[in-house]
């Protein structure tokens, strides 16, 4: 039993329910339940609502509609999971007895009042990613005198080809331990969300580049005073880690990509590489390579619902150009 009376105000339950999802929920999630749930304050202010002096008991489950209303001039998708955090918020007062919530009728309402987000195929610049991924591998073989420079070069590479030959989430690239990969088979078990695990595969040429990186870093992880299992895959090597073995951040992760994809491209031609369209890239390129098995690449990609996957199984712009013209400058040669 919660220890907010049903007369507290709306602002009260509100910040008890965002703790709620704090303490329950990743980092992101809280940030965006966050917004969510003031962007529907602002609104119940907008229809003469004060959250601050309404007492929790007088909810109504018809706000659900006018906040849909309100965010028409949002996304779909942006407005779904605004959506689907206030609803959290009415599930929290059923649940702590704070409110009488008809939640059938706030779940009907959200299916009447949302929109559907458009299905968007994945759209990602293969043979750009393969020329980035052919200047990873370069990298190599590029001798600077700096040996943190040094160190550097051979993280980034064996980060991006990981992200292509793993279909790594960035946030799952950056996390990763030593510990966690089994060196001998090649493959590394994950811990996802509810506790799921799911095995992820590691190709011959990313794990060569990961040993390549370490034995070069092997130094700095044996002075770390900790267990080797232990220490990140993918290290910080900016001053301000100094000795220590940090992980890198998800932001660092994005920041490598954006760097490595400028200087092997150059120009505006990198602005729509990010590092998810490696996963794009990992999916495209099982399903090329195993005639169409959409079963396999969603087992591979740890989809958890096959439509996610189908989005990918289309024919590329060149595969269909060069199969019309095959049919059609084929009728005109007869």
């Amino acid at each position: 039993m919660s220890s907010i009376a049903p007369n507290n105000s709306l602002s009260t339950t509100i910040a008890a329910y965002l703790d709620s999802v704090t303490l329950s929920r990743s980092p992101n999630t809280a940030r965006t339940y966050r917004n969510a749930l003031n962007t529907f304050s602002g609104m119940l202010e907008n229809i003469g609502i004060s959250p601050a002096d309404t007492p929790t008991s007088q909810i109504s489950e018809n706000w659900v509609s006018q906040f849909a209303a309100s965010l028409k001039t949002y996304a779909p998708a942006s407005e779904r999971l605004y959506l689907t955090a206030v609803s959290g918020w009415y599930q929290y007062l059923a649940a702590e007895d704070l409110a009488e919530v008809n939640l059938p009728r706030v779940r009907l309402l959200i299916r009447q009042r949302s929109r559907r987000p458009g299905q968007r195929l994945p759209q990602f610049p293969q043979q750009d990613i393969e020329t980035v991924l052919g200047y990873a591998q370069a990298l190599l073989g590029r001798r600077d005198p700096d040996a943190r420079q040094r160190l550097i070069d051979l993280r980034d590479r064996s980060f991006l080809l990981t992200l292509a030959d793993t279909g790594l989430r960035v946030h799952e690239a950056c996390n990763l331990r030593r510990g966690d990969i089994d060196w001998n088979e090649g493959r590394a078990l994950l811990i996802g969300k509810g506790n799921r695990q799911s095995v992820v595969r590691f190709s011959h040429r990313s794990l060569s580049a990961i040993k390549d990186y370490h034995a070069v870093r092997a130094r700095i992880d044996g002075a770390s005073g900790r267990p080797l299992r232990s220490l990140p895959i993918f290290a910080r090597h900016d001053r301000g880690a100094g000795k220590k073995v940090l992980p890198i951040s998800t932001t660092t992760g994005r920041a490598i990509v954006h760097q490595r994809v400028h200087e092997a491209l150059g120009g505006e031609s990198n602005e729509n590489i990010t590092p998810h369209s490696f996963r794009h890239y990992f999916v495209t390129t099982v399903l090329r390579g195993s005639g169409g098995n959409l079963k396999l690449a969603q087992k591979l990609a740890r989809h958890r619902n096959i439509a996610v996957t189908q989005r990918y199984a289309h024919l590329s712009d060149d595969e269909l150009d060069q199969g019309y013209y095959e049919i059609f400058d084929s009728k005109e040669r007869k």
